[in-house]
């Protein structure tokens, strides 16, 4: 972030996206796709997000165009989250963990999403094997989707908030980190109103803000959402940024346009 910029854009090749590039919906769109943004952002932009989903629906062949991305993003020297947002429990959770956080897995980015809706200690085989590895994990907290509220929403006996304790849960994995820890959680860049207040402050952790762009957030939401803990904020962009290619320099001009956005209203 500190090189450049606060900005993650994902990797979302929908249909619709496909089709806006002229590309056809099958594995070589995909594959043109996924290999166009690797080459213009990997080394432009502080983390590229592959979204898994929009590869395993092709099957083995999308996930080995996944593969390609992951290494195309190390090569590059970029960062990379894999947006797999997996959960489960026991040794189902543990062969997650190798997939997405195993030294010598080909699908391992540099972090990777989990949904933590099974209870936060059912993340426990991928956090250890994370911080063995040397990996972030993204913890699922406060989510941009209207719907995410029934869940995120409901208070416990003590009157916090699921995602509260979420937060509080990933804040103790932290605890005696610096600068940061290394898991961290998901709040929206959307999430504002009432009942959904929650603190940050004790997180030591990053924060991944989806929701600026095709989702309805501006940069300048960023601010009233995320307060004092907007340090620790990467926000991100993926319509927004991926809408201006197929050309390079389209996908290039706009994530630097984005980034001076995000950039000022997080008083980078």
């Amino acid at each position: 972030m500190d090189a450049y910029g606060p900005l993650c854009v994902g990797i979302d090749p929908h249909p619709a996206l496909l089709g806006k590039w002229g590309l056809a919906d099958d594995v070589a769109g995909l594959e043109r796709f996924t290999l166009t943004v690797v080459e213009a952002l990997a080394d432009r932009v502080a983390v590229i997000k592959p979204q898994a989903a929009f590869f395993e629906r092709f099957g083995s062949a999308g996930v080995a165009v996944l593969e390609r991305a992951v290494a195309g993003i190390r090569e590059a020297g970029g960062l990379s989250i894999m947006d797999a947002k997996r959960g489960d429990i026991g040794s189902t959770m543990a062969a997650y963990a190798d997939a997405y956080a195993g030294k010598e897995s080909s699908l391992a980015g540099d972090a990777v999403t989990v949904s933590p809706f099974l209870g936060f200690g059912s993340l426990r085989p991928l956090l250890d094997l994370a911080a063995e590895t040397g990996r972030g994990v993204f913890v699922l907290a406060l989510t941009s989707n209207p719907e995410g509220g029934q869940v995120q929403h409901a208070r416990d006996e003590q009157g916090r908030t699921v995602a509260q304790t979420l937060i509080d849960a990933v804040a103790a994995e932290n605890v005696g980190a610096r600068p940061l820890g290394s898991v961290g959680v998901v709040v929206g860049a959307t999430v504002t109103g009432p009942g959904r207040e929650h603190e940050l402050s004790a997180l030591n952790g990053p924060i991944l803000a989806p929701g600026v762009g095709a989702q309805g957030a501006t940069a300048a939401d960023l601010r009233a959402v995320f307060g004092p803990a907007l340090g620790d904020v990467l926000p991100n962009s993926s319509r927004e940024v991926l809408g201006a290619g197929p050309s390079i320099s389209g996908l290039r001009d706009a994530a630097a346009r984005t980034v001076e956005a995000v950039t000022a209203a997080l008083g980078s």
